[in-house]
């Protein structure tokens, strides 16, 4: 069993730390934190040095590499900063639904502009009544003729707004299926397509950089040719871009976990209190030894989900482990940092409170960590006659 990442792998993490601190300037962010405004500058330039779809094949505008590469990535980013490193890390969210089963046509069109920087990806799953129960939707596609009509609302979509290119839609086609579940489909919808609207959800208490709205859809007309994959199993379609996905979550959350910590340890070796380092008193030393255990932990379950998808194998109960460990290790770890930091770590400028709200919506989005323990559970029971 090896456990050390390959010459390449060490390069693009290498690569990703070079350009974050290029990059990631402390007075840009905090311009950009102040007026909430998307890192547009800094997004195309991680696209154009192939961050963005690093896992996309070459000739989608990707580097051919695999879920492990892209999770370094996103670790990178969002250790660099939790807020531009969140943005980044996700441009291409939901974008594997096409890479994995859209058509010729729909990968040749979207994929390489979502590796380019020409536009954001989006999936529309989450609905307004149903939260996490993806099983009930209420959107709606029928057929008219050659076109799909789709009528529905979906709510908290992110990257929807002015740099979104387009959606992975879920909707319900064959509202007699039984369960329900069974009649899902995915289809995508162009974001300038006459008939969609979003509006912005309002402030978020973290990432609050990156786009984040309710998309209605009314009486929206495309052809039935962007149905994704095959009719009635987009359910099946979106479980299996969540193991991939949820992966990813984990490396933003192991990253922003690294990040409070780079902070924390880097303050407490320079802070002096009755007359002596930070550091020195044992009390401090134990929360860096418990934070960087955790840390660790993360990493390697994290690491160890990305490298079992790319075997081509699909395990929910290890990529759910690595999303809620890492995600309760981001925010543990996240709210120590403050602690070490004492009034300091209250104050923006010292960055460990945004980590700290940043941290948190890994614990939420692509499955809240009750989600995944019922996932966890399920697979350890099985079917209970």
């Amino acid at each position: 069993m090896d456990f050390e990442l390959s010459r390449e792998q060490k390069d693009i993490q290498k690569a990703v730390r070079e350009f974050v601190k290029g990059e990631f300037k402390k007075e840009i962010i905090a311009e950009l934190n102040e007026k909430h405004e998307y890192p547009v500058k800094i997004w195309k330039k991680a696209a154009e040095l192939g961050f963005i779809g690093i896992h996309f094949p070459e000739k989608y505008s990707g580097m051919g590499l695999g879920c492990l590469e892209n999770i370094l990535v996103a670790e990178e980013l969002a250790r660099g900063d939790s807020t531009v490193g969140t943005c980044l890390l996700i441009a291409d969210f939901a974008s594997e639904i096409i890479l994995h089963f859209g058509s010729e046509e729909q990968k040749n069109k979207w994929l390489p502009k979502v590796a380019e920087g020409e536009c954001l990806s989006c999936g529309a799953f989450t609905e307004p009544d149903h939260g996490s129960d993806i099983t009930s939707v209420e959107t709606t596609a029928v057929k008219d003729g050659d076109e799909w009509v789709i009528n529905g609302a979906k709510i908290f979509i992110t990257n929807s707004g002015p740099l979104a290119g387009f959606y992975c839609v879920l909707c319900e086609t064959d509202p007699d299926a039984k369960p329900s579940y069974r009649g899902l489909s995915l289809i995508l919808v162009e974001a300038d397509n006459p008939g969609v609207s979003t509006q912005d959800v309002g402030k978020k208490m973290g990432i609050q950089l990156t786009y984040t709205a309710e998309v209605v859809f009314k009486d929206v007309r495309v052809p039935l040719s962007n149905l994704i994959g095959k009719e009635n199993r987009g359910f099946y379609q979106l479980l299996e871009f969540f193991d991939e996905s949820r992966i990813l979550i984990a490396a933003q959350a192991l990253g922003t976990a690294q990040g409070a910590f780079d902070r924390a340890l880097a303050y407490v070796k320079e802070r002096q209190q009755f007359g002596k380092k930070i550091a020195q008193f044992q009390a401090s030393q134990h929360k860096l030894a418990d934070m960087a255990t955790k840390i660790e932990l993360a990493r390697l379950i994290t690491y160890k989900a990305a490298w079992n998808f790319d075997q081509g194998r699909i395990d929910p109960k290890l990529t759910s482990m690595a999303k809620m460990f890492a995600a309760r290790t981001a925010v543990e770890v996240a709210d120590e940092a403050i602690q070490l930091l004492g009034g300091y770590g209250y104050m923006q400028e010292y960055e460990v409170e945004r980590y700290y709200r940043d941290a948190k919506i890994t614990e939420i989005y692509e499955g809240t960590k009750e989600i995944q323990k019922n996932t966890i559970a399920g697979a350890l029971l099985g079917k209970i006659k």
